[in-house]
């Protein structure tokens, strides 16, 4: 399980490509890499992978092909950076929402506003995950929970504070760039639910 707030940014140092496979390498210093052992889960832009291989900083995770169809640690190149959160323990702090680190599918940035003190995202997403963004609610984004702010047909928004963008791959991010989408899993409940209870209704009304 982890909380979506993200810890720091790891780089990419390697990746070894295969047919519908791959490994890659992250630079995990200081607290990121502290105590860490293989087989320990680590968010990389939300997705919970599984460490395979350390050698010092270096720690090595692999990818299968859904995976790398699914999200946007497909796209990465040696030298780009992921959002990195270690899983979370009993008893620690849930500063964001309960997420899983299983990514949903991916958004597009579509319009980036800078003011002087936030930045307001907006993002392009496919029609049939758009009933699960509520204006308010919750929804992870490249591992950040974070509230969501105005919802319109296919496109949300999001307001990000400094601290944030210093923080988060969401400083760099820019119009046409890929990130992965983690719903909020009650929202999806109560809108599954309430989906199949009204087909369920309309059903024995035919």
């Amino acid at each position: 399980m982890f909380t979506g707030i993200v810890q720091g940014m790891a780089k990419v140092v390697s990746i070894e490509k295969k047919q519908d496979f791959q490994t890659h390498v992250i630079e995990l210093e200081h607290v990121l890499g502290a105590n860490l052992s293989i087989g320990a889960s680590v968010a990389h832009n939300g997705c919970c992978l599984t460490v395979t291989n350390i050698d010092g900083a270096n720690v090595s995770f692999d990818l299968m092909q859904a995976t790398l169809q699914l999200t946007n640690l497909g796209l990465l190149n040696v030298g780009d950076y992921v959002n990195v959160e270690r899983a979370a323990k009993f008893g620690d702090e849930i500063g964001g929402h309960s997420m899983s680190g299983h990514i949903a599918l991916t958004a597009k940035v579509s319009e980036v506003i800078d003011t002087p003190n936030n930045r307001t995202v907006w993002f392009d997403m496919p029609s049939e995950a758009m009933k699960y963004v509520l204006p308010k609610g919750y929804i992870g984004l490249d591992g950040c929970s974070l509230t969501i702010g105005e919802v319109e047909e296919n496109r949300f928004s999001v307001h990000l504070i400094p601290e944030m963008l210093q923080r988060t791959l969401f400083g760099s991010r820019k119009v046409g760039d890929s990130i992965n989408v983690e719903v909020d899993p009650q929202t999806q409940a109560i809108v599954d639910t309430v989906e199949r209870v009204l087909a369920a209704r309309l059903a024995t009304e035919v």
